[in-house]
């Protein structure tokens, strides 16, 4: 069940390609944008990557959030979902990867293609590249939270943002810290450790607590 609903989804975001670039060019164009507005300044820029790219990326993971749940609430999949005997959690532990995959992975392909606009060196686009993989599960695993309390609601979207934008401060701020200590010439390892302790951490709990919201959602 894990592995269709992974296709299920995939193959839905292909048909939605709309979706899936709208995303990417957003995550694109924030990041752009501050090489232009700020100058050739080359130890600006390089102080100032970290924290843009991950903000970029953490806001183009948000857009798709809304879309999680909705689709399936609206044609009837998500309640036969809850009957079926598979495992509510595993099914939105699915969901939160396929979203990943769609939405995550092309952030973090890009990133290290983006980074060179800021003049960053190659170990610190490897550091960023290492963090927002470690990074972007979080955000759709967190997000699956937000996406399913909000489900059914009038202006979720702006809700899911309010919700889920506190708990991503800590892989903002850890994930940016790696690259930064990168360029500083001082130990990273734990940074990304504490990475991954938050991705750990989400894979336990946030499929078992978006699931107990799905069903209040639906109740």
């Amino acid at each position: 069940m894990f592995i269709w609903i992974i296709k299920r989804d995939l193959l839905l975001a292909v048909r939605r390609q709309s979706d899936v670039f709208i995303t990417l060019f957003f995550f694109i164009i924030v990041v752009s944008l501050f090489p232009l507005s700020v100058g050739p300044e080359m130890n600006l820029l390089r102080t100032m990557a970290p924290g843009v790219v991950w903000v970029a990326a953490l806001l183009a993971s948000m857009l798709s959030l809304g879309r999680m749940f909705s689709n399936d609430y609206l044609d009837g999949t998500l309640e036969q979902m809850l009957l079926s005997p598979q495992s509510l959690s595993i099914l939105v532990l699915g969901k939160a990867f396929a979203h990943w995959l769609v939405s995550g992975v092309p952030l973090v392909l890009m990133a290290p293609v983006l980074g060179i606009q800021y003049d960053l060196p190659v170990d610190a686009l490897l550091v960023l590249t290492g963090a927002l993989l470690l990074g972007t599960p979080v955000l759709s695993l967190i997000g699956a939270i937000g996406a399913a309390l909000t489900l059914g609601l009038r202006g979720g979207g702006v809700l899911v943002s309010l919700l889920v934008l506190p708990l991503y401060i800590p892989i903002l701020i850890f994930g940016a810290g790696a690259v930064e200590a990168n360029m500083a010439g001082i130990a990273f390892d734990a940074h990304l450790s504490l990475i991954g302790a938050f991705l750990l951490a989400s894979l336990v709990f946030a499929p078992w607590a978006a699931a107990s919201s799905l069903r209040v959602s639906l109740e």
